[in-house]
């Protein structure tokens, strides 16, 4: 009988580097808050660079409402409808193996109440197969999230800046300043997670009360803007791989500069055709 240490179990568990194939749990995801593991998370929108992150260990990919801003050319996210989330919600699915598919529910989509949350929730997970949802708020939310999972779908929460109330806002303002928005944020924070939700985004809060966060629950938090000390850590994937035209939030590193070596290929591929080096005598048929 082979002898299997400690050490080769923790690894084979591990969300990142895990040599496990199955696909990605919500009981992983609390399995790895128990062993203090920290994991990354990043968007997706389309099988292709889905396969991509799937196959590079990624094992939580979120098809955001982010979509609307660096995919479908709207300047927020609030014009992003369920018929599009629904679409490539199942690409990004097709497109994977390993990774937790989660899947946004877009403005308008769950406001109503419990039952309208459950309703495109389910048409989520039916049509799209993804394996969890996620909508923004806190307390406002917690009776939608309670029903779903109730219902048996797994719901990753979103609070601090909740994109979808820009408007409201009037711009994109780092949340949780002050003692007084200190407090309402742990308690959106836990009233989410006594609700049910598996784990919650915390979007633009400073670093301090974000780890206190963190330390006061016992499900993950995934920052984004968020300091160093939450259980993961999510990036829009376009701002991570320098896709993004113009500036990017200052908690942003690019870790490639994809959009010019994208650029740099059209224009080789272009010069190409104008020149009559392509296609060569090797791309052609007789």
């Amino acid at each position: 009988m082979t002898h299997v240490s400690p050490a080769q179990k923790q690894s084979e568990k591990a969300l990142y580097g895990g040599t496990s194939s199955r696909r990605i749990t919500v009981r992983d995801i609390a399995a790895a808050k128990e062993r203090a593991e920290k994991w990354p998370m990043l968007t997706a929108y389309d099988a292709m660079t889905a396969s991509v992150f799937d196959q590079a260990g990624i094992p939580v990919l979120l098809v955001g409402d982010s979509m609307g801003n660096c995919h479908l050319g709207y300047e927020s996210t609030v014009p992003v409808t369920m018929d599009e989330i629904a679409l490539l919600s199942a690409a990004v699915v097709r497109g994977t193996r390993r990774a937790l598919v989660v899947g946004d529910l877009p403005f308008g989509s769950y406001q109503e109440g419990p039952v309208q949350a459950l309703r495109n929730a389910t048409r989520l997970v039916k049509e799209a197969g993804v394996g969890a949802v996620k909508l923004e708020g806190g307390e406002r939310s917690a009776q939608q999230i309670e029903l779903l999972v109730q219902s048996g779908i797994p719901v990753m929460a979103h609070v601090g800046l909740t994109p979808q109330s820009v408007n409201a806002y009037g711009g994109y303002p780092v949340q949780g300043r002050g003692e007084e928005a200190a407090q309402q944020l742990l308690r959106d924070a836990k009233a989410v997670q006594d609700a049910g939700a598996f784990a919650v985004v915390l979007e633009l809060v400073p670093a301090e009360l974000a780890a206190e966060v963190t330390r006061s629950l016992h499900i993950p938090t995934v920052g984004i803007g968020a300091g160093s000390e939450c259980d993961a850590q999510v990036l829009v994937w376009t701002d991570m791989a320098g896709m993004t035209d113009g500036r990017v939030p200052r908690f942003v590193k690019q870790y490639a500069q994809l959009r010019q070596g994208l650029g740099d290929a059209a224009r080789a591929f272009a010069e190409d055709v104008v020149g009559g080096a392509y296609p060569a005598e090797e791309h052609s048929f007789h």
